[in-house]
């Protein structure tokens, strides 16, 4: 016995000193070995094994002792090893049906983006067709703006809807006739407009002196002043030139009020476009820009310049000389007797 309790102290001390499993049988071993007689040997291997039995003894009396403890400690186990078999089992059918989902996102991405660009096709479509039928109304807007003499806003108006048909429109074979006519329309735009300008800037402003001095003479006619009729005074009178002319008196670091004027110059639907003369041949040169008809403006108005003086001056003798016959008939009625 008390070998026996030599060798289970040794192995213990052994095991004690190494965690390992192997260390007794290796102790074991090299004890074995070093033994060279038989009976050594046959010693050595009795009190293993009646450590051995010892150590069953003491298992099976602490197992006696413990055993509520240790069937818990079995049940306890075996529910936990249940709950993660179960456990990864969920896993694997979570991990199955993510990569599912992520099939089907995949899938209904593709079907979304698709759905995007038909909504992007569909929106540009219906900005194509309401610009459509906007510029089919274009012949009957223009008719009546140049009927009222907005000539800016039909100017717009026609610049944009021929830039839109030869333009985005450009493949719509149903425009084709209304292309050729606006475009028809805005190659001769800019002689309506020249026409217009010339008639301010020769006819209108004259007519201005005319009708100022027949004011004069009949004032003078009723107050019967025998005076000679004056001559027109055309001095104070706003011309385009002089309204241009008040550049020269800005500064040169701010901007000519000839640039000025001809920015912040806007076409009033409301108003008669014809009431401000100058504002109206600032709409006209705007409108003249717009076309990019600038340089033949100016060739037209150094082309008929002198046959617009020449006119200026046959009016005016005309008119010199008829308000002259009036007031000779005028005073030779008064002087007769009645």
């Amino acid at each position: 016995k008390m070998a026996a309790g030599e060798a289970v102290g040794r192995y213990r001390s052994t095991m004690s000193k190494s965690k390992d499993p192997s260390g007794l049988l290796i102790s074991v071993i090299r004890t074995l070995s070093t033994s060279d007689d038989v009976h050594d040997r046959e010693t050595e291997k009795g009190r293993l094994e009646e450590a051995y039995e010892k150590c069953d003894r003491d298992l099976d009396e602490l197992i006696v002792q413990h055993y509520t403890e240790l069937t818990t400690a079995i049940r306890t186990y075996q529910s936990i090893t249940e709950r993660i078999t179960n456990s990864r089992n969920k896993i694997k059918q979570v991990k199955e049906n993510l990569l599912s989902c992520k099939m089907l996102l995949h899938c209904k991405r593709d079907e979304l983006r698709k759905l995007w660009i038909e909504g992007i096709e569909h929106k540009h479509v219906l900005n194509l067709l309401d610009e459509i039928e906007n510029i089919k109304q274009v012949p009957q807007k223009l008719e009546q703006c140049m009927a009222s003499k907005h000539y800016l806003n039909a100017t717009d108006m026609l610049v944009s809807a021929v830039d839109s048909l030869e333009g985005p429109l450009l493949q719509v074979e149903g425009l084709s006739d209304l292309r050729l006519e606006l475009h028809s329309k805005k190659m001769n735009m800019h002689l309506v407009l020249i026409d217009e300008l010339h008639r301010h800037l020769y006819i209108k402003s004259t007519n201005r002196v005319g009708q100022r001095n027949k004011e004069k003479g009949r004032i003078s006619s009723l107050v019967k002043d025998a005076s000679p009729v004056p001559l027109m005074d055309v001095t104070n009178l706003s011309t385009p030139r002089k309204f241009l002319e008040t550049s020269q008196f800005s500064t040169p670091g701010s901007s000519s009020m000839r640039e000025t004027s001809l920015l912040e110059i806007k076409e009033d639907t409301e108003l008669d476009p014809e009431e401000n003369s100058t504002v109206f041949m600032g709409v006209l040169i705007k409108g003249l820009a717009k076309l990019k008809k600038i340089p033949e403006t100016v060739k037209a108005i150094q082309d008929r310049l002198e046959q617009e003086l020449k006119q200026i001056v046959k009016r005016s003798t005309t008119q010199v000389a008829d308000s002259g016959y009036q007031r000779g008939e005028n005073l030779s009625q008064e002087n007769q007797p009645r």
